[in-house]
């Protein structure tokens, strides 16, 4: 059995869905492959798009990432994936993980910096790859790491980061991972720290992930943090702060998105066509999880004042809205024959509309780590006539997996029995499973659930419907 889902290391890092061909907005960019870590430029009248690649299996519990894909787009509404642009192999003295890289334009060059795990002592470094336009072809522009553990003031993790030109052509990176944020001057070459490592005061709750930009004279920096005043535990939101200096002190504005289907969170934000955008990844797409990503993009708005909107979350709806109706779940009383402890019932009648199957982002019910038939039901004060009832499944990959079969059952007053004329009782993940039946007038009605062999069952939402 598939152990069961827990925060680790590794969900600490991230990841971004490509594509092979064109794809619309408000969904993944593409559905081809796995992408995560997105960055955003734009050259001319296009908008690019440079993600990682999770290649992890299904049921994987670690990161899969070997090189990094671009995709273009001319309208921020269709993407084309331009191909693997870079890889592991670029860069001799690299080992593995392909984590979440930018690029930066500089003196007509195109400058991508990346985190690798290198082949020497200590764990992540940044690489820097060099190519004429911003396809590439790419080359190794150092033969070594920019930063590595051996960097005086570096971080632990040296992972995800953003590099940033100031209107005086001077360039700045900024990295780094829970154990800290940290910034530092880039030389004109691109491939050279200019004075000290420093760690930027201000910057609350960070975790990963930083994203650095300017507008209207005011520096942005936002970041994944992983706080219980924002995320779920094992989630990250996305939240900024702004600076009058681009190296802080910084000053904590909020939330600019909510944490999302997977655990980690990456922002890229950017201008397009006189329109901002929030670029990140989540578990959206067929298939997806924490280690299965896709890149996605949603607007973003700004205050009068010159702080930002929260966005929006349109994108990745999994098997779409939730059926029409009358939902008469928000009014019941729901209780099962068990549930895990860190697991919640009171999650399947929240009215949240899940990405997939994967996403508990708002809680979820599962029965971990038992196995066979357990039950869900609704009960009401006062007999309510029912006709159908629509089920999200949860599936973690981690030992909660979308059941064998199901059955919906009603109380008659002295026993549970099968409700009649039942329709198949769907099992399907990342959609709503709608099961019908000839309308019965309770005051009870269960859901029995079977599981597969060694697997256990969950429900993100379960709804009952007035006839």
């Amino acid at each position: 059995m598939r152990r069961r889902w827990v925060t680790t290391l590794a969900a600490a890092l991230l990841l971004v869905l490509a594509t092979t061909g064109p794809a619309s907005a408000a969904a993944p960019i593409t559905t081809a492959i796995y992408t995560a870590d997105p960055a955003a430029l734009v050259v001319g009248d296009t908008l690019y798009l440079y993600t990682g690649h999770d290649e992890a299996p299904a049921g994987g519990t670690n990161f899969v990432m070997r090189d990094w894909h671009v995709f273009t787009s001319t309208d921020a509404t269709t993407f084309t994936d331009q191909g693997a642009k870079l890889s592991l192999s670029a860069f001799p003295w690299a080992g593995a993980d392909a984590w979440a890289g930018e690029v930066e334009p500089h003196n007509g060059k195109y400058y991508w910096y990346v985190p690798v795990n290198g082949n020497g002592a200590g764990w992540m470094d940044i690489g820097v790859a060099v190519g004429d336009t911003p396809l590439g072809p790419f080359t190794d522009a150092k033969g070594g790491p920019l930063i590595s553990d051996s960097t005086p003031g570096s971080s632990p993790l040296n992972i995800d980061p953003t590099v940033f030109t100031d209107d005086d052509g001077q360039v700045y990176m900024y990295w780094g991972s829970y154990y800290g944020l940290r910034a530092a001057k880039l030389n004109s070459d691109m491939i050279s720290i200019n004075g000290s490592v420093i760690t930027p005061s201000g910057v609350t709750n960070f975790w990963e992930a930083p994203w650095m930009f300017k507008r209207n004279g005011t520096y942005y920096l936002a970041y994944a943090a992983n706080d219980s005043g924002c995320a779920a535990s094992g989630y990250a939101c996305v939240r900024y702060a702004t600076a009058s200096n681009p190296l802080g002190p910084w000053t904590q504005r909020g939330v600019v998105l909510d944490q999302v289907s997977s655990t980690t969170n990456h922002p890229a934000i950017i201008e397009f066509n006189g329109q901002w955008y929030m670029v990140y990844h989540n578990a959206g797409a067929p298939g997806g999880g924490n280690f299965r990503r896709s890149v996605t993009l949603d607007k973003l708005y700004w205050n009068a004042d010159g702080t930002m909107q929260k966005v929006v979350q349109t994108t990745g709806s999994g098997g779409g809205q939730p059926p029409a109706g009358t939902n008469l779940a928000s009014s019941a009383t729901a209780s099962t024959s068990f549930v895990s402890s860190w697991e919640t019932l009171g999650a399947i009648k929240d009215g949240f509309v899940p990405t997939s199957s994967a996403d508990h982002s708002h809680g979820a019910y599962g029965n971990w780590n038992h196995q066979g038939t357990e039950w869900i039901e609704y009960q009401w004060p006062s007999a309510r006539n029912i006709d159908r009832v629509a089920t999200y499944w949860f599936d973690d990959d981690l030992g909660i997996d979308l059941p064998a079969s199901c059955q919906v059952q009603y109380w008659n007053g002295s026993a549970y029995v099968n409700v009649p004329g039942q329709s198949a009782c769907g099992v399907a993940g990342n959609t709503y499973n709608v099961t019908t039946f000839t309308a019965v007038s309770t005051t009870r009605l269960r859901m029995n659930i079977t599981s597969k062999s060694g697997f256990s069952t969950g429900v993100l939402e379960w709804m009952a419907f007035q006839a």
